[in-house]
């Protein structure tokens, strides 16, 4: 089996533009292929892990791949999948998102040896006369054509603003540079990207005569049928100092059941052979399945210690293993009074609650728990030396362990 079929079989493949000749590229390392990552924060989140993990998949076959971070592109913002216009950021924070990028990018892409190549759009966008895009790359492209993209439609009733209209443009010139300059011959992206893809394939097909190609891959959505990644925590970061090794282990440990032998294809790298096995799995057989998804994935973004750590804290969850290595929250002995901290107080103090009335609510419906056991009286208190050391949880999925300083 080449890497095009396995890409398949996993799942991972949603729309292609000439898929004979991208299996003769791929199956036979032909492709040198960019996937678009615009520095919209500093850092990546799982919604791009996906990407990464196809990038690494298709170099270790044999394949060239370029990123390309978008310090020009991510002052302008793509409209694809939003409803209102993204953040406007200034030079400084794209140049500082753009240098976490790299970093995070190592993690899973070989770029030694000319292996695979790190570009950043700011080097030819940002110095691009503007007239002289207009006659290069505007005569190329129908406005009627542009308005019936999706990324396009779904934002005409609320306003679609002219510089986001320029997106797709700037998209397709990137393919356009890499091609000229690169060799790139293949692009890669979301399944909400394919309206901007086919722009930048169908300009250097009709600006040069040459054949690139374009495919997408299937997006993600996670167990509350939002995209991939948010949670009511926030969105999950591949920086630990954003989501800790332990909370983005559980992340995947907490998907639902239907979701699980999803996952393990299209986002880790186990064997089919050893996926298929795991289909006739059903209840304590189908908790493991989750804890090898977990266990994967969070060594891939953190390393095996990092994972072995959050699987060890995690198995509290069914009365062993150790804390050592669970989120933290500090409370000061000086703020628990003689006689003990209320119940209220402790949950807010944890970070399990916002405020003091979300945190009754939390305890009255029975969500709270200490060292496993759980609290629903709203007067109980506690000493420091009962909290010390001790791990609270609110419902399943949110831990921490206190340390009274």
């Amino acid at each position: 089996m080449g890497i095009y079929e396995e890409l398949k079989e996993r799942g991972l493949i949603a729309q292609v533009t000439d898929e004979e000749e991208i299996r003769e590229l791929v199956n036979n390392g032909k492709a040198t292929f960019y996937i678009g990552f615009d520095p919209t924060a500093d850092s990546l989140h799982i919604g791009h892990f996906m990407a990464l993990c196809l990038m690494k998949r298709l170099q270790m076959a044999g394949n060239k791949p370029i990123a390309l971070v978008g310090g020009a592109t991510g002052m302008i913002g793509d409209p694809s999948g939003k409803n209102d216009m993204r953040k406007m950021l200034t030079k400084e924070e794209i140049q500082h998102n753009c240098e976490c990028f790299r970093k995070q990018m190592s993690r899973f892409i070989d770029f030694s040896d000319g292996k695979a190549l790190l570009l950043n759009n700011a080097d030819w966008l940002m110095d691009l006369n503007y007239i002289d895009l207009l006659r290069e790359v505007g005569a190329h492209f129908s406005v009627n054509r542009m308005l019936t993209a999706e990324c396009y439609k779904q934002r005409m009733e609320r306003g679609l603003s002219f510089l986001e209209f320029n997106y797709m443009i700037m998209q397709s010139y990137d393919f356009l540079k890499l091609f000229q300059e690169y060799g790139c011959n293949m692009q890669f992206g979301g399944d909400d990207q394919w309206s901007n893809m086919l722009g930048g394939t169908d300009l250097i097909r009709r600006k040069l005569g040459k054949n690139v190609y374009a495919m997408t891959i299937t997006l993600l959505l996670n167990f509350e049928g939002k995209k991939m990644g948010k949670t009511e925590k926030g969105t999950i970061w591949l920086d630990p100092q954003k989501t800790s090794p332990f909370d983005f282990y559980q992340y995947w440990r907490n998907v639902a059941d239907e979701d699980v032998l999803k996952f393990l294809r299209m986002l880790t790298f186990l064997p089919m052979e050893e996926i298929k096995a795991m289909s006739s799995w059903e209840g304590s057989q189908l908790n493991r399945a989750k804890e090898i998804l977990a266990f994967e994935i969070t060594k891939l973004v953190h390393g095996e210690e990092e994972a072995k750590k959050a699987q060890d804290s995690a198995r509290l969850l069914f009365g062993s293993g150790d804390a050592d290595h669970m989120p933290e929250s500090r409370i000061k002995k000086d703020e628990i009074a003689e006689e003990g901290i209320d119940v209220i107080s402790l949950v807010v103090k944890a970070g399990l609650a916002a405020s003091r009335s979300e945190a009754r609510r939390v305890v009255e419906q029975g969500g709270f728990s200490l060292n496993g056991t759980k609290v629903t009286d709203i007067r109980k208190t506690f000493l420091a030396e009962e909290i010390d050391n001790a791990v609270v949880k609110k419902g399943k999925k949110s831990f921490k362990k206190l340390i009274v300083e």
